[in-house]
């Protein structure tokens, strides 16, 4: 006989907790989903259309806005700035991320403990409350001959900076679970600390690499604190700088501003989608195990 069928309470009291994640999972989406799906509605709408029917799909879809944007040269390369700074600051993170995990995993020397300490000190101090004396450093520089302001150079170098200490302490975790015999193994064959590190070690840890790739550039592309202090010249703008000059520039106009945002975010809906399982198997795979 089924206990459960003969008392209905401990049947709600099995389904319950379930039920519950359901409806919290559903109101994330909701919270989630809304916004994107108004932004898209809104993108393909008139302004007056925006205001009186915010929520309601666009009965006659109006490209108007889309088209401008594209057809304007300022679009394209606020675009081709964020590109080049994703890129050249994912690359700087994984090669430094890379060869500091390393180090810190498989080598010990002086210092090591502290060199710890202050990559988790790091993460204590978000961008937002060290700009401030990031920017003074970047003028600095300036001015003893070293173009960091209203420099892409000075954009990638500080995103790498901020880009370390978590991105290290995920791969030090990782590099540090490959078995030390097989490390010792290595050494026998002949192979030197760096043959170990690109030949062996890399191979082992490629997804938490592509994982640390995939955040570093979703990060980067979203990135406006950094470009909004430390670019002044709008050629070196980058889409995020340009989403909020154009909505200070067409504040009413709701229509023309949604489009502009979806087509700025295109980019990284498409990366992440394509990203997504490499970032999930790159955070949640185990390297090698003894």
């Amino acid at each position: 006989m089924d206990i459960s069928s003969s008392h209905p309470g401990l049947t709600i009291k099995k389904h319950l907790p379930r039920a519950v994640q359901y409806l919290v999972l559903t109101l994330i989406v909701l919270v989630v989903v809304v916004p994107i799906v108004i932004l898209l509605f809104g993108s393909v709408k008139t302004t007056g259309e925006m205001y009186s029917h915010p929520y309601d799909l666009p009965t006659n879809p109006n490209w108007d806005n889309l088209i401008r944007i594209l057809t304007t040269g300022t679009f394209w390369q606020m675009m081709l700035n964020s590109v080049i700074v994703m890129v050249a600051t994912t690359v700087g993170v994984v090669i430094v991320c890379g060869l500091a995990a390393f180090v810190l995993s498989r080598m010990d020397f002086r210092g090591k403990f502290l060199a710890e300490n202050m990559l988790t000190l790091g993460l204590m101090f978000p961008i937002n409350v060290a700009i401030l004396p990031v920017y003074f450093v970047l003028r600095q520089m300036d001015q003893m001959g070293i173009n960091m302001i209203d420099s892409m150079l000075g954009v990638i170098i500080v995103q790498i900076a901020f880009n370390l200490s978590g991105n290290i302490m995920i791969l030090r975790g990782f590099f540090t679970a490959v078995p030390a015999e097989l490390q010792d193994a290595a050494y026998i064959d002949g192979c030197t600390t760096f043959d170990f590190f690109w030949r062996i070690m890399l191979p082992l840890v490629k997804p938490s690499l592509a994982a640390v790739a995939a955040l570093t550039m979703i990060v980067s592309w979203n990135d406006l604190l950094v470009p909004l202090v430390v670019l002044n010249s709008d050629k070196l703008w980058t889409l995020p700088l340009g989403i909020m000059q154009f909505q200070g520039q067409y504040g009413q106009d709701l229509a023309l501003i949604s489009a502009y945002v979806v087509l700025s975010s295109i980019p990284t809906l498409i990366f992440y989608m394509l990203a997504e399982r490499q970032i999930v198997a790159g955070l949640t795979a185990g390297a090698v195990k003894g």
